[in-house]
């Protein structure tokens, strides 16, 4: 009985090359990819209470709600004005030129406040004793302590 047994090296098991990777539901479904939109999620009610002034600046800022008609792929009623709302969040989208210059509006704006609070703590720097040559760090391994050896 023993002969008519096969090595274990020469049993082969089918193995899946590919492993499954756990990714949780998005609580929000996403609208189908626009290239002439980009999409926003809005809150217009935090804890049951309306939030009229983010809403309000959201629409001043060029976003649009989004009507759950033109979205049957997110399978949503629409609320009592036709829009797409979840929990408190309303579905926007504005044209993708006018985010991306908003965008870079606030790229510029923080590049200008990182020179100016470089500026303003050079120029308290002595060319014998610099402060600070540029913006880079490093890490070493210390000698002594967490090494068994102090």
């Amino acid at each position: 009985m023993a002969n008519n047994r096969t090595n274990r090296e020469q049993e082969s098991r089918e193995k899946n090359p590919t492993r499954y990777v756990y990714k949780p539901p998005s609580s929000l479904p996403d609208p189908a990819p626009d290239p002439d939109y980009e999409f926003h999620w809005v809150a217009i009610a935090i804890a049951g209470q309306s939030n009229h002034t983010n809403v309000s600046q959201r629409f001043r800022d060029h976003w649009v709600p989004c009507k759950a008609e033109d979205y049957p792929e997110l399978q949503i009623e629409a609320n009592k004005d036709g829009n797409v709302e979840i929990g408190g969040l309303l579905l926007c989208k504005k044209p993708k030129e006018m985010a991306e210059a908003r965008r870079d509006y606030f790229e510029k704006k923080a590049q200008q406040q990182m020179e100016s609070v470089d500026n303003s703590f050079m120029k308290n720097s002595n060319p014998n004793m610099p402060l600070f040559a540029e913006r880079k760090s490093t890490t070493t391994k210390g000698r002594g302590f967490g090494d068994g050896n102090s």
